[in-house]
């Protein structure tokens, strides 16, 4: 009797192979749990590390902060991890030394202006550009943002040589349209996604109705217009607040917003205060500070960055 002894096929093989990788407990699922274990690992130090970078960057910034705030009211501190006394001596002090009564009027005129000017010229031309369709719409919309994506410095020296010559650096006006400069175009960026969410089918329904050019806009369209309006107009007076480079270029002696006043404040010549120039630093920080809250309230920069992405879609 003879036994067969053929050699088995290599299908055979390759099945008996395979069946042999996916019994269960053998330990062939042990490199994929492995890299998965590792995978996590690595997200859970990668998360630690950004997590301890922002605390640290925080904590600096809280620190400075607290720092300047406590020299503002503290009499004498030098040497120890407190001051030896505190008063409210310095903000009276910077007050009648840096004029701040002038200098803060003369920042109020120059935002309010800003503000107003940039709202009623920016929100047509934003609801043409959102309204509108005809060629080289990017480029003219690229034309309208190119102040906001290039520094200050670079258009701000041409800007102010030229208004020094016609005569209007030093003056009230000079510096109103040296800030409309960026403040214009950031107007158009807010509400163009803003107006191109309103239905056009609004208008024709209220022509159907009757209802004039003026009775539409008056009635249909500016109520809808008001939030995305009072939002850029609270961003345009945030940013203003805080332009140094444009006006500090075509600022006069009676015409230094609050925040070229500060500069002039710390590098000017003579001996001053720190505590006084603290006190200064903190006024125009609580100024912005509550101007940015109350606009935060009104709009998210997320929310422009989502209308931004939908009108690209």
């Amino acid at each position: 009797m003879t036994t067969d002894r053929r050699a088995p096929a290599p299908a055979e093989l390759n099945a008996s192979a395979l069946a042999s990788r996916q019994r269960p407990g053998d330990g062939a699922g042990e490199p994929a749990q492995q890299a998965r274990q590792r995978a996590s690992v690595a997200g859970r130090l990668w998360q630690t590390l950004v997590w301890a970078l922002m605390v640290f960057f925080l904590l600096n910034v809280v620190l400075l902060i607290a720092t300047v705030a406590v020299n503002s009211i503290a009499t004498r501190w030098f040497g120890t991890a407190l001051p030896q006394g505190f008063t409210l001596h310095w903000y009276a002090q910077a007050w009648r030394d840096f004029q701040l009564a002038s200098v803060l009027w003369v920042t109020v005129q120059v935002v309010g202006a800003v503000v107003l000017l940039s709202v009623l010229l920016g929100v047509p031309a934003a609801y043409a550009l959102a309204r509108v369709q005809f060629p080289g719409k990017r480029l003219a919309m690229l034309i309208f943002l190119l102040p906001l994506m290039v520094p200050p410095v670079t258009y701000g020296i041409p800007m102010a040589t030229v208004m020094y010559k016609i005569g209007l650096a030093g003056t009230l006006w000079g510096v109103i349209l040296a800030n409309l400069v960026p403040a214009l175009p950031f107007v158009i960026l807010v509400m163009t996604p803003f107006i191109e969410q309103i239905d056009p089918n609004l208008e024709a329904a209220a022509r159907i109705f009757g209802a004039n050019t003026f009775r539409y806009f008056r009635y249909v369209l500016l109520p809808l217009l008001v939030p995305g309006m009072l939002a850029a107009g609270l961003l345009v007076l945030v940013r203003t607040i805080g332009m140094f480079e444009l006006t500090f270029f075509t600022a006069g002696p009676a015409t230094q917003t609050l925040v070229v006043a500060l500069y002039y404040a710390v590098f000017s010549t003579g001996v001053r205060a720190p505590q006084s120039i603290d006190a200064m630093a903190m006024i125009y920080m609580a100024i912005t500070l509550i101007w940015v809250l109350i606009a935060l309230q009104f709009v998210s920069p997320t929310q422009i960055v989502s209308r931004v992405k939908e009108q690209r879609r």
